[in-house]
């Protein structure tokens, strides 16, 4: 933890507001992303992180100075997207900013029949993301965008590691189902 974060986190438990803008300026856009990960909503991804960073402000005592802020603060972000995603029941489609960064991804291919494919595999992996339950949602977010390892999941959402091992395993095999019965179709 850098001493500008940990200075911000002294202020917030002295009840100093203030020292919230620097870990809004260092941590909002990768909790936005994640949140947008799990609800697919980036109205809702914004609304989520905001009250996170509310939610943290009001629990900071309750920190361990000691450890990272980012990981403590993100699993916050992941809970309370599972959680509003339960509550809304509500599918949503991609935004544009990400086909927008599926297409730039597309341009790099060498032909325009890749091109198309790319799309289309792309396109099928985000529709079958949506058919996960959030919860599996927040595990393949956690260990493939987040990079968190088993044994840091199972710390941060305090459980055994082969519950873990156990979610990852159920989302994967949904997903490669999901995938599989879609190109079974074609």
């Amino acid at each position: 933890m850098c001493l500008k974060e940990q200075e911000a986190i002294q202020r917030l438990k002295r009840g100093d507001i203030n020292g919230l803008r620097i870990l809004v300026e260092s941590h909002q856009a990768r909790a936005v992303r994640t949140a947008y990960l799990i609800t697919r909503d980036i109205d809702l991804a914004e609304d989520v992180v905001q009250d996170a960073f509310l939610q943290a402000y009001k629990s900071i005592q309750g920190f361990d100075g000691t450890r990272p802020f980012e990981p403590w603060f993100l699993q916050s972000v992941i809970h309370a997207s599972v959680k509003a995603v339960q509550k809304t029941a509500r599918q949503v489609r991609v935004k544009d900013d990400m086909e927008e960064v599926f297409s730039q991804l597309a341009l790099h291919l060498e032909s325009v029949e890749s091109q198309v494919e790319t799309a289309e595999i792309q396109q099928q992996i985000w529709d079958a993301m949506q058919k996960l339950s959030p919860r599996q949602r927040a595990v393949i977010v956690q260990r493939y965008f987040l990079e968190m390892a088993e044994k840091d999941m199972a710390v941060e959402l305090n459980v055994a590691p082969g519950t873990i091992k156990w979610l990852l395993n159920a989302a994967r095999d949904r997903l490669r189902d999901l995938l599989a019965n879609r190109n079974d179709k074609k």
